[in-house]
């Protein structure tokens, strides 16, 4: 039995269609300096291309 990789859990989160989601990185802190459209964007969440994913979602073998 294969072991979740904890990092991508944290990290990532799949769909019930199986795609893969991911958080806008940069935004923790200095956000006075960027603009309303740049937060509004980094608040949803992206799609991770499906090349990329393929390798992610070999480390969550429990879906999560």
């Amino acid at each position: 039995m294969q072991k979740t990789k904890k990092s991508i859990a944290k990290r990532f989160k799949l769909t019930a269609k199986g795609k893969m989601l991911r958080r806008t990185p940069g935004f923790r802190h200095l956000a006075s300096t960027k603009s309303s459209k740049q937060k509004r964007r980094a608040s949803q969440d992206k799609q991770v291309s499906p090349g990329r994913a393929a390798n992610l979602i070999r480390g969550l073998p429990h879906g999560l």
